[in-house]
């Protein structure tokens, strides 16, 4: 039913933009995502979400305390509309591990970035999929995240300053790793049912009214 209905949305969007979203999708990957934790500065963070959708990255986790994320419409550029967002808020308990232990169930390494670790993140192997966690601009990653996470990284710097802005970090990584995960032999593509579910959302979030075409299939396949 799914791809019956994908087929049917598809049928009021112009071939240049269907072949566009699945091209996209065809270079969208989950075997390496981001963390955020915490972020003060919502054109930061807003930044980072424009970063992943760049480098092909499909899933971006948000962790809330006292600053709660917002998008920054006109540094995200739309690509809020293309990344899945999952956010862990204050009110959650224990959000950070609940952020943790969910990305570790589904198989990842926990990586937090700092300027005082002594291992650089071209060193992370490709050995399993990796979340990239990158702490609030003022103190970093905290204590509790620390804790959790299974290795730091750092990115090295040969100046005065200690640290780049999050979302320059989060460029000069993902850049990189993406570009290494391309050219190694890791199946890194989403899985066919992960893409199903993207494409019938994003064909529903391109048309105008797309909700009404999809309960226009649903009536007719009623019908039928």
């Amino acid at each position: 039913m799914e791809e019956s209905l994908i087929d049917y949305l598809g049928s009021y969007l112009t071939e240049e933009r269907k072949s566009r979203m699945k091209s996209v999708l065809d270079n969208r990957t989950d075997f390496i995502t981001v963390v955020l934790e915490d972020i003060n500065h919502a054109h930061n963070a807003s930044a980072v979400m424009r970063t992943c959708d760049c480098f092909g990255i499909q899933n971006l986790h948000v962790i809330e305390d006292e600053h709660k994320y917002k998008v920054n419409k006109y540094v995200v550029r739309g690509s809020e509309n293309w990344i899945t967002l999952h956010r862990y808020r204050e009110e959650d308990i224990e959000n950070r591990k609940v952020c943790v232990d969910k990305l570790k169930s589904e198989g990842y390494k926990i990586v937090v970035t700092s300027p005082h670790a002594t291992k650089s993140f071209d060193e992370i192997p490709l050995d399993s999929k990796i979340a990239l966690c990158f702490g609030g601009e003022k103190t970093g990653i905290t204590k509790e995240l620390y804790a959790l996470a299974d290795e730091e990284v750092n990115i090295p710097m040969y100046g005065f300053t200690e640290s780049f802005n999050i979302s320059v970090s989060a460029a000069l990584i993902l850049s990189s790793m993406v570009s290494k995960l391309h050219n190694s032999d890791v199946d890194w593509g989403l899985p066919h049912e992960e893409k199903t579910k993207l494409l019938k959302q994003w064909y529903t979030q391109s048309l105008k009214n797309g909700e009404f075409y999809e309960a226009e299939f649903n009536r007719l396949r009623e019908e039928k």
